[in-house]
């Protein structure tokens, strides 16, 4: 099918979905419970994740690598999508959702692990994996990753690394208020946490990531989301 009839088949079928009232509460404005910052991987659907039905209750935010953070005037800062969700419309918990068989994370790993790596051309798309590459470099210089660890063992083992930095970052900066919840989830289609394809497994909240602390947090129900691929 041409991607734009495909485009606009797929809206007829949203707008289908709709109860008629499905925007009158939000119409006007927005009052999201909930920002969720996840990576641009077509395989990773940000809104599907969560079971969120587009009416005001998901903020939403993708890039490459599911990054939190920006660079501006030499200083890393909240980025737009965090910044404005907890400044301007006073959202309470921040999800950071990376995925296994990332590729900006695959992409870091190349640049520190293969010397002949290429660089993945556009200015923007390489300054996003070169914010990456430090989190790869201190995990190879802690024997998280080495190489001799299997690579898409050692992506999905970063991608967790990466969650964990990005999400120890909200927590601390000052551009994010007190009282905001920040928790860092892994989206698992490779099965490498052991669950089915799709579960979101919880690997940090509000600066925790032993896991038998973050279940103590949990509705027993929910224990099988805590997992990791990190021994430290």
């Amino acid at each position: 099918m041409d991607p734009l009839e495909g485009l606009l088949r797929s809206n007829d079928e949203h707008v289908a979905s709709l109860d008629v009232g499905h925007f009158d509460a939000v119409r006007e404005v927005q009052r999201p419970s909930v920002a969720s910052i996840s990576c641009s991987d077509s395989r990773v659907p940000t809104e599907g994740i969560w079971s969120a039905r587009s009416n005001g209750d998901l903020f939403t935010g993708s890039n490459v690598g599911n990054q939190v953070w920006a660079d501006v005037d030499g200083d890393r800062v909240v980025n737009d999508t965090v910044g404005y969700a907890v400044s301007s419309l006073g959202v309470g918990f921040v999800a950071v959702v990376g995925h296994t068989g990332c590729g900006a994370i695959s992409a870091a790993y190349d640049a520190v692990f293969d010397a002949d790596a290429e660089d993945h051309g556009a200015p923007a798309v390489h300054a996003a994996v070169e914010r990456l590459v430090p989190i790869v470099e201190a995990a190879r210089e802690n024997g998280i990753v080495t190489a001799d660890t299997p690579r898409p063992a050692g992506i999905n083992r970063l991608a967790e690394r990466a969650v964990r930095e990005q999400a120890a970052f909200l927590h601390a900066d000052p551009g994010v208020p007190p009282g905001v919840t920040v928790a860092g989830f892994v989206y698992d289609f490779q099965r490498a946490y052991g669950g089915a394809d799709g579960t979101a497994y919880l690997v940090a909240l509000d600066g925790e990531t032993d896991p038998d602390r973050l279940r103590e947090r949990l509705d027993p129900a929910l224990h099988a989301h805590v997992g990791t691929l990190l021994s430290d």
